[in-house]
């Protein structure tokens, strides 16, 4: 077995610390050895344990447990989330809830079992284990939150429509209702979901996105709600679901409309009752998240589709955002090139890219079917592929396949599977088993050139 980790054992009696060595020595990497708790807090400084054995008692004729009560709120003071176990040859029952109320990690009594305290000393390093990589999560998700911010500095543009779009953001985020975004593909929807978590009281904590479209039925309890050890072939640990990992936060539901019908019921009984249950679990675990969603589809003709559910629906938006795409807001395509180009060209250290007029004007004449996404690509590939600082029409391949007859010498292979999938995205609504069944694709490689080509 291999040894990890390190323990401080702090023990008035020379015999019980000569035990102790010999019985971890096995367990752990490092054990140190005091025989007074007085340089402690000096060790501690030096050395970063990941478990501390600490006796009760220090002071001859002194058997209150105060003593080591002291010290445990000077360890807490040091490094709050240290597990001390107490150490103690009096099974003192008040004296145990008081030392855990003080935060103990746990209590062992003197004469001790081997098996027992090994085990007591191995949960409380797992559970040091646990904590850093909290920390190390909550250090991750305070990085990204300060990415989303800066990313979410974003150009909204100067059309009317979109100003007020960000008004009724702006008046929503501070509550706790739940949010339905739709529109076309492109539009940016993640963005707004983003912006709603942003400027919501639960900014501070996680927004977890994911895309429904991508979860597989068999898949979607174990991703959303987890699954505990064993519960099926490939469960090798328990393993926290989405709403978990949201818990205070956000969630963000994207291309909700391509859930199953038996899923959104599972769904639907969890917005209700505001809980969870893991696979293979009886123990509910209550969730605390704010949920937005997004779609493509149509969801009120989908429901007289009988393909979702009316009940879902209705729980989904209580506040309805509906995207415009990008040519019902052409003013705002001048203010959005101009945006990206900078992005880009700081990007692939182009500074100073322009735009001419004639570039401009072709960029707002066109239609736009991938709406802001297709236009931050067309930029990024302009800057990309040009060596001048001033980019011209030229620059920019924009290609009109709206069931006009292609030039199929002008495409690669790429640009014509891309537009081939596009058109069927476009033809069968969204619907991805019906385009890939259409495509003679399976769902997992559409998924995947879905997200290669940013459709």
């Amino acid at each position: 077995m291999k040894k990890k980790g390190s323990i401080f054992v702090i023990d008035d009696n020379r015999n019980v610390l000569n035990s102790i060595k010999f019985l971890l020595s096995d367990y752990f990497e490092e054990v140190f050895l005091l025989d007074s708790p007085q340089n402690l807090l000096f060790k501690l400084r030096s050395k970063s344990p990941d478990v501390i054995l600490l006796d009760m008692n220090f002071s001859a004729g002194i058997n209150s447990g105060n003593e080591g009560l002291f010290w445990l709120q000077e360890i807490k003071k040091a490094d709050p989330e240290l597990p001390v176990v107490l150490f103690t040859a009096y099974a003192d029952i008040d004296l145990a809830v008081k030392a855990l109320k003080a935060g103990a990690t746990d209590f062992v009594v003197k004469p001790w079992d081997n098996a027992k305290l090994l085990a007591t000393l191995e949960a409380a390093k797992a559970l040091r284990y646990s904590r850093k990589e909290v920390l190390k999560l909550r250090e991750k998700q305070k990085t990204l939150n300060d990415d989303l911010q800066r990313e979410t500095d974003i150009c909204w543009g100067e059309s009317s429509i979109m100003k007020q779009l960000l008004i009724i953001i702006r008046k929503i985020a501070v509550t706790d209702a739940n949010v339905l975004i739709t529109g076309e593909n492109g539009t940016g929807k993640e963005l707004i979901a983003k912006t709603i978590h942003r400027y919501s009281p639960r900014s501070t904590e996680n927004m977890v996105c994911v895309d429904m479209g991508s979860v597989s039925e068999t898949l979607f309890e174990s991703e959303l709600f987890g699954h505990v050890k064993g519960a099926f072939t490939d469960a090798k640990a328990d393993r926290a679901g989405k709403f978990e990992a949201a818990d205070n936060g956000t969630l963000f539901l994207d291309e909700i409309g391509n859930l199953s019908y038996s899923s959104q019921a599972k769904l639907l009984s969890v917005l209700q009752v505001r809980q969870i249950t893991r696979v293979g679990s009886n123990h509910p675990t209550p969730i605390n998240i704010r949920l937005i969603s997004a779609t493509n589809k149509n969801l009120i003709q989908s429901v007289q589709k009988g393909e979702f559910r009316e009940d879902l629906l209705y729980r989904l938006n209580t506040i309805h955002l509906e995207v415009p795409p990008l040519r019902e807001r052409r003013e705002d395509i001048p203010l959005l090139s101009q945006f990206f180009l900078k992005k880009q060209a700081g990007k692939y250290d182009k500074y100073g890219m322009k735009l001419s007029e004639q570039a401009l004007r072709k960029l707002e004449d066109y239609d736009w079917p991938g709406n802001v996404r297709e236009l931050e690509h067309t930029i990024e590939k302009a800057v990309i592929l040009s060596d001048n600082i001033v980019l011209q029409p030229k620059d920019f391949l924009l290609r009109a396949y709206d069931g006009a007859t292609l030039n199929i010498e002008s495409f690669s292979i790429e640009e014509m599977e891309k537009i081939l999938i596009e058109k069927a995205l476009k033809k069968y609504d969204g619907n991805r088993s019906t385009v890939a069944n259409e495509l003679g694709i399976t769902r997992p490689t559409l998924y995947h050139k879905i997200k290669k080509y940013h459709l």
